[in-house]
């Protein structure tokens, strides 16, 4: 698993959403379930109200930050 994929599941965990922006690209393309999510602030909204994240089936990093997740 890549350092950043781990980086974002402890910052969701963790309910760091300073580090989980600085991790996600802001045009992430976030989906779960097969309903995708797009936008940083969306997908922020969306994890909050979560008890946890589903773990990438695929993820796609653009300049080091993810920007497609695929659980």
């Amino acid at each position: 698993m890549d350092n950043t994929v781990s980086a974002v599941l402890c910052a969701v965990e963790a309910d760091d959403w300073t580090a989980f922006a600085k991790l996600v690209h802001p045009y992430v393309h976030w989906t779960e379930d097969g309903v995708t999510t797009r936008g940083r602030t969306r997908v922020m909204a969306l994890l909050s109200g979560h008890s946890g994240v589903k773990p990438a089936d695929s993820y796609e990093l653009r300049d080091g930050q993810i920007y497609r997740w695929t659980a």
